[in-house]
């Protein structure tokens, strides 16, 4: 079975575990997901089956929306409520404070990953070095915020919204916005609303050719020869210039990269659903 669909993954289990289920329910054994949501987080997830992996890479995954909730004075190493080891009272802020930190953050943002997250380093994901208690050498990224906006205030809990670029942590960014509050803060909540397009419709198998983030060529010469893998060149094409494009074969898509060097087939005859 090849399909791609999104599922809900709810908090306290792992990515891992809920790809388990799925292959279970749906009696499959080749699967994978997209966009690891560590076992706290609850939210879209985008699954395949059978060869569909493939394709993640090209679907139009960004940008990403989640929704939060920030515990004020709350400390936790793992920046969620997983490790609460200290509660101070705080001081009841403004709505007016919280939206110009909004409002600052806005933009590209370089910060720490936490080390309690599911980024990999050396082939293993930075939690798991974590809760083993050894140092992990994280290094600063940039994401990039493109909106914040304050859901609800109900002292210390302040609830917001992040549509954000691919690789953000809000749990990184929930600490952000407490320090400079003045105090530490950890998540009490944290949803994954979307990926790009791509929302929870209850399962339902997604259309490959509106699912896709690269640009639709076509190909002037007969199909019979993308179909059978042949050479193809450059000036049988709509759009010529050189990158990556997709190609409607009717019941299939194919995937090709057009460059210096020629045109050459990343992907051949991937099923459209």
């Amino acid at each position: 079975m090849n399909r791609l669909f999104v599922a809900y993954k709810p908090t306290g289990l792992s990515s891992n575990q809920l790809l388990g289920q799925l292959k279970r329910k749906y009696k499959v054994k080749k699967a994978g997901y997209s966009g690891t949501l560590d076992p706290f987080a609850k939210g879209v997830l985008i699954i395949a089956f059978g060869n569909h992996g493939r394709l993640f890479r090209f679907l139009n995954k960004t940008p990403k929306r989640y929704r939060a909730t920030l515990w004020l004075g709350a400390y936790s190493p793992t920046l969620d409520i997983e490790k609460i080891e200290t509660i101070n009272e705080t001081e009841k802020v403004s709505k007016a404070q919280i939206q110009e930190i909004f409002q600052s953050l806005t933009g590209e943002l370089t910060y720490l990953p936490p080390k309690y997250s599911a980024k990999r380093i050396e082939g293993r994901r930075a939690y798991e070095f974590a809760r083993e208690g050894k140092e992990v050498d994280l290094r600063e990224i940039t994401s990039t915020i493109y909106d914040l906006s304050l859901i609800h205030y109900c002292h210390p809990f302040i609830t917001f919204e992040a549509t954000v670029s691919e690789g953000s942590y809000i749990r990184s960014l929930g600490e952000i916005i407490a320090n400079r509050l003045g105090y530490d803060g950890a998540l009490t909540a944290l949803e994954r609303l979307n990926e790009g397009q791509f929302v929870y419709e209850n399962e339902v198998p997604l259309d490959v050719k509106t699912s896709l983030g690269i640009t639709k060529n076509r190909y002037n010469g007969t199909i019979q020869t993308i179909l059978l893998g042949q050479p193809l060149k450059r000036e049988d094409f709509d759009l010529q210039e050189n990158g990556t494009y997709w190609i409607d074969n009717g019941d299939t898509i194919s995937i090709l990269e057009i460059s210096d060097e020629g045109v050459r087939y990343i992907l051949n005859k991937v099923e459209a659903c």
